[in-house]
Parts: structure tokens; sequence; C-alpha cells
């Protein structure tokens, strides 16, 4: 069966303009003001699903077809759709869990339409919220590389509005960071305001750096080695201290990524525990994906590594779903299985967000989740903290696979 992927921005990242959609839906009479609001190249494509706060609306065309139209959010109980007047198009609403991903699978006479995948349905975090100041993103520097010689790197810092000069801030490193800076797509500048703003995570300086170019992203993501780690150490962090306050230790710092940008924020704190010591690694590419036989390691050694390694001082935040990727650099679901169990042998402070997600997309509603659990405890007055397994993760069992896809 052919799978589309859907990332789903905002609807004008409005929630009024949702509510509307609401109504619309809700009234299932207004056709062309319908096909409008969620987009005719999304119906034409049979990708049309909005979600905000834990609420769904559903539009598809079904040529032809008197009934039962009806949607399926991550194989649970269909829900019925209407027919709006004598069209083609049909609407609803339904429920969705708010902080992740879902799937939506459209079945119309008994026959399943091609699913819609990764929806992001987005938290209260994810949504300016009055009275929350905005922090700065600076404009687009290039850093020109002596480690990686001949390339040039595209960064940008967001700096919360708590920020105070006089006060070394914490520092966090987001891979890929040319997506995050668009405000209303990752979400993730808004999600840092309001979780400033409400205190469940410290100031911290924002790092958005870009893989560098030309054409650097796995080999400075998915390589094993230190020498991404010593790019962020000796060129890119002292350019931050020479224009902010920010913090020396480890304990102050944390580093993010998704994809290959997740392995490789786990490369880092792995290879330089006193530089970094929060993990936030989404759909991360613990993969062969670099592997050279006679020539290098590759990621997939990862949860052995740890199994055998000494612990070492890191806090570990893992997302993955049932749906990632499966190639021939290796299987993300089950990699992810084996680092969450690997890190929970070694007594590792970690935890593992298991969705449903697909590789696209998958992650981002989860963010502001991870980032309040990574940064939880926070004490500014210290500099280090040994860490220890959340007490709601030590006495839980390891995790287990059931051939779930399989009739024998």
């Amino acid at each position: 069966m052919k799978r589309f992927v859907l990332v789903l921005w905002a609807v004008s990242a409005c929630a009024a303009e949702f509510a509307d959609v609401a109504k619309l839906v809700s009234a299932a009479k207004d056709e062309k003001a319908i096909a409008a609001a969620f987009g005719e190249k999304a119906l034409a494509e049979n990708k049309a699903v909005l979600a905000e706060r834990g609420n769904m609306l559903f539009a598809v065309k079904v040529a032809g077809s008197s009934g039962p139209v009806r949607a399926s959010v991550d194989d649970g109980a269909p829900v019925s759709l209407k027919r709006v007047g004598k069209s083609d198009l049909w609407v609803g609403s339904g429920k969705a869990v708010p902080g992740t991903t879902h799937n939506v699978q459209y079945l119309a006479a008994g026959k399943t339409i091609a699913p819609v995948e990764n929806v992001r349905s987005f938290d209260d975090w994810a949504y300016e919220k009055p009275g929350v100041p905005q922090g700065k993103l600076s404009e687009k520097m290039v850093h020109e590389s002596q480690i990686y010689p001949n390339t040039k790197t595209d960064w940008w810092i967001y700096v919360p509005a708590q920020y105070d000069a006089s006060k070394p801030a914490a520092l966090m490193v987001w891979q890929d960071g040319a997506g995050l800076t668009q405000r209303n797509g990752s979400r993730v500048q808004i999600m840092i305001d309001n979780l400033t703003h409400e205190k469940k995570i410290p100031v911290i300086v924002h790092v958005f750096i870009a893989p560098s170019t030309p054409n650097m992203r796995s080999i400075q993501y998915d390589r094993m080695d230190d020498t991404y780690s010593r790019f962020l150490r000796d060129e890119m962090i002292p350019k931050v201290a020479g224009m902010y306050k920010v913090r020396t230790d480890s304990y102050s710092r944390a580093i993010s990524g998704a994809s290959s940008g997740g392995i490789a924020a786990f490369n880092v704190a792995w290879t330089q525990p006193d530089q970094f010591s929060r993990v936030l690694s989404l759909v991360g590419s613990f993969t062969s994906i670099q592997w050279r036989a006679g020539e290098r390691e590759g990621g997939n050694l990862f949860p052995f590594m740890i199994r055998k390694t000494p612990k070492k001082n890191i806090r570990v935040w893992l997302q993955d779903g049932n749906n990632d990727l499966e190639n021939t650099h290796g299987s993300w679901p089950l990699q992810n299985i084996q680092m969450a169990n690997s890190l929970k042998m070694q007594g590792y402070d970690f935890h593992l967000r298991w969705t449903s997600s697909f590789h696209g997309g998958g992650g981002g509603p989860d963010r502001a989740e991870g980032l309040i659990w990574l940064w939880r405890g926070y004490d500014p007055a210290k500099t280090s903290e040994t860490y220890a397994p959340d007490s709601a993760e030590k006495d839980k069992p390891y995790f287990r696979v059931k051939a779930l896809n399989r009739t024998e």
C-alpha cells in the first residue's frame, strides 16, 4: 500500500481559526468553505486532517460513495463522518492525545484509503499564551570550520526574554537548526518561551546549528568518533560564549536532535560528558548509516557499547515509534528499544517515549514533555549532579517486542 507522509503545520497557527473550521465541520453544509479551510491540495491527496490540543478534524473526498465513511486514529475505533450535502466530501471530528503524533486511516464502504501519517497533535506548550514574553532569534550567522576544512555552517542563537547578562545561563545545542528558526513551524521557540516563563526549564541560551555544507550532515551526525563533539566544543561554543554569558559545567548543558541529529546528540554527550550531560533524541538513527566494513564502526553498536562501558553521568530522553524506518541501515524501532534497555541495564537516568510515529515529523510534539523531563530538578546553585534512574522507571521491566504485524 502506498503511504503518504504528512508533517502537519498549524492552520495559520491560530486557535480561533481551528474553532471556525470545527464549526464548519459540525454544520457540514458549506462544501466550498470546508474545502478552503482544509486546503484543496490536502483534500485531493486524501491528507486532510487538522489537530489542536487533543481535538482532530477530518475531511475526505470519496467519489460515488453513499457511505459509510469513517476515520480511525491509531487503529482505534472508527469515527463516522457526515456527508456534506450530496457532494463527495465527508467530514467529522474526533479526539487525539496532545503532545504526540497520530496516524489517521480513512475507510469508505469497508475499504481503506491511503493513511495520513504523523499528524502532529501539539499540547498547550506549543501555542502562544497571553503575557508570555518572546525570546529573540538572531540573524543567520555563518561559521567557516578548521576541524571540517572547506565547509560552512549556518547557525542561529535564540535567547529567552528572561536572559540576564550579569548571570551565566544554561546552554542547549540543537541539531538541524535551520528548521527550528520558523516560529510557527517546529513550534520550538514557542515551547521555549512558555516553558521558561512557567519555570519548567531554566533560562537557557539555545543554539540552532545546521549541518555544515557541502553535504556534511551524515558525516557530522552519524559517525561515532569525537570529531563533531570537538567541532562544537572548540569552534562553535566559544563563539556563543563571546556573545552571551553561558555556563561551562555539563550539568547546565543539553543537546538535542532528531533522526541522525538524535544519534549526534547522544554521541556528543557520550564522547564528552564533561561538556554535555542532558540528551534529547527524537527518532534517533542508532543504525549503521556510516558503518564501513573494516574501516569504520557504525551507530548500530551503541546499545552494546553502553552495556560494556562503565556508566557515564548523562541523562537521556529517547523518543521513537513502532512505525519508524526499517531499511538496509537497520531497524530504528528495534535500535531505540535496544538503547533503552541498555541504558536501563547500566542504571542510567533515561526515558523512552514510545508512540505510533513514522520517521518524518515524528517526535516534534513530544519536545516540550522531553524538555521538562530533561531539566527536572535543575538547580542553578549547583554545578553537578550524579544522575540516577527516575523512581517511576526504576522498578519497571525491560522492554519486550511482540510480532504484532504477523498472523503466524
